[in-house]
């Protein structure tokens, strides 16, 4: 069964094509993951989604490498993953009661040919109380995400409703990706989803 590269060390990603039945490697790209603004630009997203699978696909250029990016967007500006405590707080409480949305970039790239979209889903949450909040800081789940949470863990108590695709949250829009992986003629395999 033909496999291909994700360019991603994100555990989410990785755990996400596995459960759908996808045969992988893993490569990390050595593309630095900045925006020069924190003004959101889809078309910047999506170049950083592209340089990160580019990089990779050039170490690789026999294989098909999938790359992604994920940004928490509110009113219009991005919310990265937090360098410390404070920070998450204050990204939490800006996010409470109110609606965001969360934008991934993917780029497919091979011998043959290329291609890179953006997903959004629109978050609404829940008013946070200072004490919900601050339990959630004292877990783990905050620092390693953009947006200070974690919609398929403990963050899920935040979350009203969502407008979108569930798995473009989580960092990977999977059955947009699954439609796309088939233009390349790599398709999962059900059987090995379950083991």
């Amino acid at each position: 069964m033909p496999s291909f590269i994700l360019a991603s060390t994100s555990p989410r990603r990785k755990e996400l094509l596995l459960r759908a039945g996808y045969s992988f490697d893993v490569q990390p790209s050595h593309v630095e993951e900045t925006f020069r603004s924190s003004h959101f630009s889809p078309d910047a997203v999506k170049q950083l989604a592209y340089k990160k699978g580019k990089n990779v696909y050039e170490r690789f250029p026999d294989r098909v490498v999938l790359s992604a990016d994920t940004v928490v967007v509110k009113e219009n500006q991005i919310l990265g993953k937090p360098s410390h405590s404070m920070e998450a707080k204050e990204m939490l409480e800006r996010l409470s009661g109110s609606r965001h949305d969360v934008y991934t970039a993917v780029a497919i790239c091979s011998s043959q040919k290329e291609k890179v979209w953006i997903e959004k889903t629109t978050v609404h949450f829940y008013p946070l109380s200072p004490s919900l909040i601050a339990s959630y800081l004292e877990t783990e789940e905050p620092y390693d995400k953009a947006g200070s949470y974690g919609i398929q863990g403990f963050g899920a108590l935040f979350v009203r409703k969502i407008e979108g695709d569930y798995y473009n949250v989580v960092g990977l829009p999977l059955s947009r990706v699954y439609r796309e992986l088939h233009h390349f003629s790599i398709v999962p395999s059900f059987t090995s989803s379950q083991k």
